[in-house]
């Protein structure tokens, strides 16, 4: 039992018993029964708290649903009762049709605002207004871009404005990578979850943890009608998910993509200043690497190995990976 609560709840069990207790002032002929109205103060405040506990997780949407189908299978019931359709007939039949219709049409639209909940935007805790009615824009997050670790990073920076969702069945794929018996997917589910305690550290970034099961489905249909329902972009490194975003509308955001477009454009001529780490296949040759991870194989520079030395480009040659680039010195000769 949650810790801040269980006071509030004892003391509302006290207040309830001391309601009963109470009345019996009020009311002299209950002056004797005075015990039994402090036992049943006591019972409804107890059952009270029964159905609160009973009603946990029971989020703020799953209410504005609640609200939403009651309101609207009410009026459908009252429109059926002023219609002509019960104008003439026995009253008993009258009286017992209308209580029927009061009872059950709240009770079927209930159910279907609940499972449709996720359709609707009442009264959503994952849109904040802000001044001229501006939508703050909002980012869901799949498994895969919280195990590439490269999020955090990114969110440090600042450049992502939007704030960032993840849903709890993500939260739970997770957890179950994490504590599978394969050691390689064990280290990557870990590392997502460090990831995650990484952007909550982050005070500038909007964080929110989205309740809602969305729809039955696998993790992947779940992601992209829930990015739908919500009109917000599709965060992921899987490529497979991406096309699926794509296919249903969903605007998707790929850090692998990001990473590509954040190379800079390297031309013949220019000068870089990289650390030379091992030697190269060639002799005399040295090899360093870019920030992105692109190689740098530099003629002549196998004797300034661990070292930082500035570079002359004179050749780009492209791979799948990105570009390899070949250097000399600066301000010696190469051969490329």
């Amino acid at each position: 039992m949650n810790k801040t609560l269980l006071p509030i709840r004892l003391v509302f069990i006290a207040l309830c018993a001391a309601a009963g207790w109470l009345v019996c002032y009020s009311v002299t002929a209950w002056d004797s029964y005075r015990g039994r109205a402090i036992f049943i103060g006591l019972c409804i405040g107890v059952l009270v708290v029964l159905v609160d506990i009973l009603l946990k997780g029971f989020s703020l949407r799953g209410l504005s649903a609640v609200t939403f189908g009651i309101a609207v299978g009410l009026l459908v019931a009252f429109m059926v009762q002023v219609s002509p359709l019960l104008e003439r007939g026995d009253p008993d039949n009258i009286y017992l049709v209308r209580l029927a219709l009061f009872l059950v049409l709240p009770y079927l639209c209930t159910v279907i605002a609940l499972r449709g909940k996720d359709e609707f935007n009442l009264l959503i805790p994952y849109v904040r207004f802000v001044p001229h009615e501006v939508e703050t824009p909002l980012v869901v997050v799949d498994t895969s871009a919280l195990i590439d670790g490269r999020i955090a990073r990114v969110c440090q920076t600042g450049f992502l404005g939007a704030a960032l969702v993840i849903p709890r069945f993500v939260l739970r794929e997770l957890q179950g990578v994490a504590d599978s018996s394969d050691p390689v997917k064990q280290a990557r589910g870990r590392r997502g979850l460090d990831v995650l305690n990484d952007l909550r550290r982050l005070k500038h970034l909007d964080l929110r943890i989205h309740e809602s099961e969305a729809r039955p489905g696998d993790v992947d249909a779940k992601l992209v009608f829930l990015a739908q329902a919500m009109k917000a972009k599709l965060l992921t490194t899987d490529y497979n998910l991406a096309k699926l975003a794509e296919f249903h509308g969903v605007a998707w955001l790929n850090l692998h993509t990001l990473a590509q477009a954040l190379r800079p454009e390297l031309v013949v001529g220019e000068t870089l200043e990289i650390e030379l780490v091992k030697p190269g296949k060639e002799d005399g040759q040295a090899i360093g690497f870019l920030e992105d991870g692109a190689m740098v194989v530099v003629n002549h520079g196998r004797a300034a190995l661990g070292q930082r030395v500035g570079v002359e480009i004179i050749s780009l040659l492209p791979t799948a990976g990105g570009k390899m680039v070949f250097a000399k010195l600066a301000g010696g000769n190469g051969a490329g």
